[in-house]
């Protein structure tokens, strides 16, 4: 399968990107994409999957995720239950497994596109748990005795927010993409499609003491992509103009803070930077 992937008029791609897209689909390998929580690596999967015209299947990571339910699970418990009850059902095994995300999108028939979201959250051993599976796209089902092979490959998307090292056999594997936190151009092009009405001195404004804020020293979580989008719908919302936004100077808390900022830390951070900036005056 040739890739076309050039981003969409909801998402945008940068050229690097579209690259390591391309690339990942046409070497057949699983592209892992790491970055900043709210950078769109999730929404880039479905992105990928709607502008090649492929169906999707999401394995959303837990920090109790085994791999092994990725694959399949047998419930050996309810079968030993429906047996004491002379249920007929115990006399097929099959009734009693239930299929992963691996192999719903290796019998998926034709290509799709299958996400492993956040790969990071689970234990150090998860990646490794599942190297000869997405190696050889194929797995044994020992329950029954068959082999499950995946026809036609899928393209495999692993995102991480980098709370964890992977293993180095799992890396090599993969074809690797960080996606960088946006600059203003790139950020401006991003707010165009959600917010196409916005005013460009509001937009310019508003985006200036984002940048000024995620830059400020000391901060413990820096705001992103999805929290600035949510701060200009608010902004919108409430129909403030530039004016308003400079009023407090930019050492204080800005305006709807409660969108940009997610703990007392950083909300003290800059409650103190604006008692120093009146202090001064």
């Amino acid at each position: 399968m040739r890739a076309d992937f050039k981003g969409s008029d909801s998402y945008v791609a940068t050229e690097d990107l579209t690259v390591a897209v391309n690339a990942a689909v046409t070497l057949e390998r699983p592209l892992l994409v790491k970055g900043e929580p709210g950078t769109g690596k999730t929404e880039l999967a479905r992105q990928v999957a709607a502008a090649l015209g492929l169906p999707m299947i999401e394995w959303h990571i837990k920090s109790t995720t085994r791999a092994q339910q990725g694959l399949y699970e047998y419930d050996a418990v309810s079968r030993l239950r429906d047996s004491q009850l002379g249920d007929a059902r115990v006399n097929d095994v099959k009734n009693y497994i239930r299929q992963g995300k691996l192999w719903q999108a290796f019998a998926h028939t034709g290509k799709c596109v299958l996400l492993i979201d956040e790969i990071d959250k689970a234990d150090i051993e998860f990646p490794n748990d599942l190297l000869q599976e997405l190696d050889r796209m194929e797995f044994f089902v020992y329950e029954t005795g068959e082999t499950i092979r995946a026809e036609t490959r899928p393209i495999v998307i692993i995102t991480s927010n980098n709370e964890k090292e992977l293993p180095d056999a799992f890396l090599r594997r993969c074809f690797f993409h960080y996606i960088r936190f946006p600059d203003m151009e790139t950020m401006k092009a991003i707010v165009a499609v959600h917010f196409p009405q916005i005013k460009g001195q509001l937009l310019s404004t508003a985006l200036t003491q984002f940048y000024e804020i995620r830059e400020q020293p000391g901060l413990k979580k820096k705001p992103s992509t999805s929290e600035v989008l949510d701060w200009l719908k608010l902004l919108l919302a409430e129909d403030l103009t530039p004016e308003d936004l400079r009023r407090d100077g930019a050492s204080a808390l800005p305006k709807l803070h409660g969108a940009l900022l997610k703990n007392e830390q950083d909300v003290a951070l800059f409650e103190r930077l604006a008692f120093m900036a009146r202090r001064q005056r």
